[in-house]
């Protein structure tokens, strides 16, 4: 194993991470009123509520699978399905949401630069973001090309044993079991972690600020004045 394997999937996950909170953390505390997402549906409303629903449901689904798929060991998961058909399942979801999320976000990155309105009150990080998660979501998509080279699931329990190792503070095992893995994998992992990096500084940071407090609110009693 390469001193880079070490660095890139061993201890690079927990920098990505410490960078994530710390940066979260901070940002939140000196710069409470950059803490938002910055919509612009009021400057053009056309086509955005299907690029941003495709968009979200796809990528929730795809965020949800990646969990549920790389932490559960395999002695949990096997007493429900096997290793192969495990990965068939991981390839058939994860392509469809993939492509539905794909298709919102090409609609969303089309409409950030080519329309003069919303181009104009888009900043840097912005359009960078978007560019990004571009990246990584085609990156995704090739793994499941890449996929169909080996049905019998050996790269996605190697992928598995690197998440799970990783979450257990195993570096030097997370970084070996990732190793053999293909380049397509290896850059899709990097570029994943990336985006922790990336979070506390961009409008990626909105997906931890949901409203739920909303749900316990006392409701509220509109009179109309005459």
């Amino acid at each position: 194993m390469s001193k880079w394997n070490l660095l890139l999937f061993g201890i690079y996950p927990y920098i990505a991470l410490a960078i994530c909170l710390i940066g979260s953390w901070a940002r939140f505390d000196l710069s409470q009123y950059t803490w938002k997402a910055g919509s612009s549906q009021m400057l053009n409303q056309r086509g955005m509520r299907v690029a941003s629903n495709f968009f979200h449901i796809g990528v929730l689904f795809v965020l949800a699978g990646h969990f549920v798929g790389l932490l559960t060991p395999a002695s949990v998961y096997h007493h429900v399905i096997s290793t192969e058909n495990k990965q068939l399942l991981a390839m058939v979801s994860g392509g469809f949401f993939g492509l539905l999320c794909l298709i919102g976000l090409l609609m969303l990155v089309n409409r950030r630069l080519s329309d003069p309105r919303v181009r104009a009150t888009s900043s840097t990080s912005d359009i960078l973001i978007l560019l990004v998660l571009l990246a990584q979501l085609l990156l995704g998509l090739l793994t499941i090309v890449a996929s169909t080279a080996h049905m019998d699931g050996s790269v996605m329990v190697m992928l598995a044993d690197w998440a799970q190792n990783t979450v257990l503070l195993r570096p030097t095992e997370a970084a070996a079991s990732i190793a053999p893995v293909g380049l397509t994998y290896k850059l899709h992992v990097f570029l994943g972690l990336t985006l922790f990096v990336l979070f506390p500084f961009t409008r990626l940071v909105h997906v931890i600020s949901a409203p739920v407090w909303y749900l316990g609110r006392r409701y509220q009693i509109v009179r109309q004045k005459f």
